[in-house]
């Protein structure tokens, strides 16, 4: 299906490059002035209202802002983007400029480099058109072709919208998203997906890597990355196996698949993610095999919606993924959307948190049994049992360290917010006098404004 659409705009486009020489460049000018750029601004339009917006919002709800689409704001987002989507963007910088050779020149060079890549084919296509009619629209090739791939154009035409809202509407510096209350140094890098952008989101963790005191939990993240992705073909909320949705939580890398091992469908790689997680599972959700994967040989991206619940990047994209995250201690947090704050905004829900988790490190160091069950939720479960099964186990622990103190040491706390408030908490576990410890990871739920645990498990 996605080759039909290549095949379109190829069409298309090689059709136009044998159309007559001799037509003068002023009789192509009234056409491409009559359409005002018309790849950007069909593609664009809602952009622009977004844009709006969010300027005159007074407090946005993305905590996104709206920037103009300029050779400096290109310039200085290169660096963030696949090289390829950077030049997708540039040609339509161009057109926007009116500057439809130097456009055609470059989209021409691209899709030799990348001759898969459907939205350049389709862009060239149209610049080509613009040399003999007006446009219309985004890949407005000729009613006979459309036909034939209707709902390829469409899903092509929602790729370059999405392209350009994640390009127009940027984080603010030093911002990120409210799931990331605190993040160890352990954790060297962090990913957050947010869906309703088709965004990737690549963080590098700027906390120190020792010594980092109570009072330097706030977490700087740097953006090194951000990369268009696709989602799950029938969108996202995952629930059940085999229903075509990509799952929404906080979730770890567990793995990095061998290319060589795996089909051409997954591309140069895949990083497994740990869906179902304890959440999921309490919530009775089914299935597996979610990955960050990237594209079969064929394809240079897919459409927005086209996986069967994995996300999905671009080979180019994920090998810089692949080379820059760890496995076990890269979070990976997919949003219907992601919402962005400064750092120092999220301080008063993470010390109200951490006081709870300290109050339960302390009941735990002094042995208190009493006090300590009054932290777990009587839905808790881990491996199969449930409170009742499971705590004959704790009592049998603190018997053995003859009540000794505790220290939490690489602190994650990560919210998850939903139809219920949650906290994944990743901790290292270490008795007092002792240099090393257990790596212990509990899920916390907010019941009648009191946390409680559900889940707790050794990493």
């Amino acid at each position: 299906m996605a080759v039909a659409v290549v095949a379109v705009a190829a069409l298309v486009a090689m059709s136009l490059l044998h159309a007559p020489a001799n037509q003068p460049e002023a009789s192509m000018e009234p056409a491409a002035k009559s359409v005002s750029s018309t790849l950007i601004t069909s593609a664009a339009a809602h952009v622009k209202d977004a844009a709006r917006s969010l300027t005159n919002a007074a407090t946005p709800p993305s905590g996104l802002t709206a920037v103009r689409l300029t050779a400096e704001q290109l310039e200085g987002s290169r660096t963030q983007m696949g090289r390829a989507e950077a030049r997708l963007i540039e040609i339509y910088r161009l057109i926007g400029d009116t500057r439809h050779r130097e456009a055609l020149q470059q989209a021409e060079a691209l899709v030799r480099e990348h001759p898969n890549f459907q939205l350049a084919q389709l862009v060239l296509g149209d610049l080509l058109s613009l040399q003999t009619r007006p446009l219309r629209q985004l890949g407005d090739v000729p009613d006979t072709k459309a036909m034939a791939a209707p709902t390829q154009l469409s899903a092509l035409r929602e790729e370059s919208r999405r392209r350009l809202q994640a390009l127009t509407e940027r984080p603010p510096e030093g911002s990120v998203p409210t799931q990331f209350l605190t993040l160890s140094p352990q954790s060297r890098h962090a990913i957050a997906i947010d869906a309703s952008r088709s965004r990737l989101y690549l963080f590098e963790n700027l906390n120190p890597e020792r010594g980092a005191s109570d009072g330097d939990r706030a977490p700087r993240l740097k953006l090194l990355a951000d990369f268009y992705i696709s989602v799950g073909l029938s969108g996202i909320e995952k629930a059940i196996e085999g229903d075509k949705r990509t799952p929404l939580g906080v979730y770890y890398i567990t793995s990095n698949l061998n290319p060589a091992d795996l089909p051409d469908l997954y591309g140069v790689g895949a990083l497994p993610i740990n869906y179902p997680n304890p959440l999921d599972v309490q919530r009775g959700k089914t299935g597996s095999g979610i990955w960050l994967h990237g594209t079969p040989s064929d394809q240079f991206v897919r459409a927005p919606q086209a996986s069967d619940g994995c996300v999905v990047l671009s080979n180019p994209d994920l090998e810089r993924v692949l080379a820059t995250v760890r496995i076990r201690t890269t979070p990976v947090v997919i949003a219907p959307s992601l919402q962005w704050v400064q750092p120092d905004a999220l301080a008063g829900e993470r010390e109200q948190f951490e006081a709870v988790l300290d109050a339960w490190r302390r009941a735990r160091s002094e042995g208190n049994l009493a006090e300590l069950k009054g932290f777990y939720a009587s839905r808790f479960a881990s491996q199969g049992r449930d409170l009742a099964q499971w705590w004959p186990r704790v009592e049998d622990e603190l018997r053995t360290s003859k009540t000794r103190g505790l220290h939490i040491k690489d602190l994650s706390v990560l919210r998850w917010q939903d139809q219920e408030d949650t906290m994944v908490v990743t901790f290292g576990e270490v008795a007092a006098g002792q240099s090393r410890g257990v790596t212990k990871r509990q899920y916390w739920v907010r019941e009648q404004d009191r946390w409680s645990i559900f889940f707790e498990g050794i990493i």
